[in-house]
């Protein structure tokens, strides 16, 4: 009998239309079957599909699958959500008092994956940037004598997961958590269609659309484990988690490696058709946040969630003064006292963040073939920098977990600051000296992962349930949006972007993110999210009215 309960789904989706909803999954899934023809019918010219007429079949998928996302949005989002009228309220101190159980280690499994699914998205196009560039002859540092720059793609996704981070924030709150990852895999499924696109400017506006399906579910997976993971592990364990961003650059450095030349760039798009179905089969072991119910009155399903998690749920009276009943489920609440510091901090740091990664990790493949290294072995040495640094991960998720979150912040933003601008420092001629190479790529690739799944976690711990997802939202956004700045510059630049230049951008920007942390950071290590938020709003609740 027990076998059977965790054999079940922990939850079922709250569903405004179900079979509007499925009949959408069923729509996207077909589009984007009928547009894998014209991808296979070009391997006997090297998968380039650039001027190829498209077909009927292509048309007809492009047309379902828009046809099919909105079905789906239309079944998936309730009209309002509805709310229990009760005068009490769950103890939800019990969360963190339950020891981690198979529900626990059930929903961290999942969570490692959807991480690892969704962070290969964005990681991918620093893989494709030489084959796009070649085929659609683009200006790039592989090609520098083209037109148009191929910077105009990266940017186009960075955009949209711009628009995406705070859309899902948004939805996160709104429709829950769980609802909100279940969306964002129908939209993975969708947007593979990147990868049989024969014309660049179809492949900037699926890509624009593929941002929009990226990037709010990292900040929504996180709040979801921070709402549900005990406050004695949470910190850890989250950070270990998003220790996957850097998983997800060796899956994805691998995958170019093996794939790529002998399918071209486009299969690395393709890959999300299968991981979209992966993500929706998987949320049907997601468990709903048990704070997010609670914080919308809906009870007895807060009650069922916390008892798979060995957490005794203790009713007690609604009291007057409750500090959170202040905090309104509203984005500009994120920018009024307490919070207005520390969002600007946090943001600060996903700025620069943003700029590493979309700066120096996005061009790094290209700068490395301009150089002079073949694709594959770009492709390789980035793979085995990215392995190298990975167990470190395991240093960072203690530190942040158990010695104190804010300090590691600190210490891993500087560590990797210092270590770009040992770039600068080198120039070119770290093409000579391949073992100093490894030296100086390590930190940055997988340094920048951490600091971006150490943010991550933060931003889940530091604001209250009913502004967590776009709080945390916010911050991926802001991240996201240090991309659009520093590609915007690479599209109007005279030249392509060199290896010392990326750095010295990204390495500054990460120096004054730690500097504004030293000053305005809140420590989290092992405190229970209400503490955190009572202490936040203390100040308020003394000069209130």
């Amino acid at each position: 009998m027990k076998s059977s309960k965790l054999n079940t789904p922990i939850q079922k989706i709250d569903f405004r239309n179900k079979f509007a909803f499925w009949a959408g999954f069923f729509s996207v899934s077909l589009g984007m079957a009928l547009q894998l023809p014209m991808y296979i019918n070009s391997a006997d010219m090297g998968y380039r599909m650039v001027g190829m007429p498209i077909d009927t079949n292509m048309w007809i998928g492009m047309v379902l699958v828009v046809l099919g996302l909105a079905a789906t949005l239309y079944g998936l989002i309730p009209p309002k959500v509805i709310k229990e009228n009760t005068d009490y309220n769950i103890k939800i101190q019990a969360m963190d008092d339950a020891p981690i159980n198979k529900t626990h280690v059930a929903l961290l499994f999942v969570m490692a994956l959807a991480v690892t699914l969704d962070v290969m998205k964005p990681t991918i196009l620093s893989f494709i940037m030489p084959g796009v560039a070649k085929e659609y002859g683009l200006k790039s540092p592989v090609n520098p004598g083209g037109t148009i720059p191929v910077a105009l793609l990266p940017l186009s996704g960075i955009i949209g997961t711009v628009l995406g981070s705070f859309l899902w924030g948004w939805l996160g709150d709104r429709i829950g958590r769980r609802s909100s990852i279940l969306m964002a895999g129908i939209t993975f499924i969708a947007t593979s269609s990147c990868g049989s696109m024969p014309e660049f400017w179809m492949n900037c506006v699926m890509c624009l659309l593929m941002g929009y399906g990226v990037g709010g579910m990292l900040p929504i997976l996180f709040t979801i484990m921070a709402e549900s993971i005990p406050a004695r592990h949470r910190g850890w364990i989250m950070v270990l988690i998003g220790g996957d961003i850097a998983g997800a650059y060796i899956i994805s450095s691998a995958l170019a490696s093996w794939l790529v030349p002998h399918y071209s760039w486009r299969i690395l798009w393709l890959i999300g058709f299968p991981t979209g179905f992966l993500l929706i089969f998987l949320n049907r072991w997601i468990p709903e946040s048990p704070r997010y119910l609670i914080n919308n009155k809906r009870f007895d399903e807060a009650q069922k969630v916390m008892k798979r998690y060995g957490a005794v749920a203790i009713k007690e009276k609604v009291l007057p003064g409750n500090t959170e009943v202040k905090i309104k489920d509203q984005f500009k609440q994120l920018f009024k006292p307490p919070f207005l510091g520390i969002t600007a901090t946090v943001a600060l740091l996903a700025l620069g963040g943003g700029f590493v990664q979309f700066g120096f990790q996005l061009w790094i493949p290209s700068n490395l073939q301009h150089l002079g290294f073949t694709s594959a072995d770009s492709f390789a040495i980035l793979r085995n920098a990215a392995l190298i640094g990975f167990p470190l991960n395991l240093l960072v998720a203690w530190a942040y977990g158990v010695w104190s979150s804010k300090k590691t912040i600190i210490l891993l933003t500087l560590l990797t600051a210092v270590s770009m601008l040992g770039f600068l420092f080198t120039g070119d001629a770290i093409v000579q000296h391949k073992a100093w190479l490894y030296v100086l790529l390590i930190v940055p690739i997988w340094g920048i992962s951490s600091v971006i799944s150490v943010l991550s976690a933060y931003a889940a711990e530091i604001y209250p349930t009913r502004v967590r997802s776009r709080g945390s939202g916010l911050v991926a956004g802001f991240s996201k949006f240090g991309g659009v700045l520093i590609i915007t510059l690479v599209v109007f630049a005279v030249t392509p972007p060199s290896i010392a230049a990326t750095a010295i951008i990204g390495a500054i920007s990460l120096i004054l993110a730690a500097i504004a942390i030293i000053f305005f950071g809140v420590e989290t290590r092992k405190r229970q999210l209400e503490e955190i938020t009572k202490e936040e709003l203390a100040n308020i609740s003394l000069t209130a009215d």
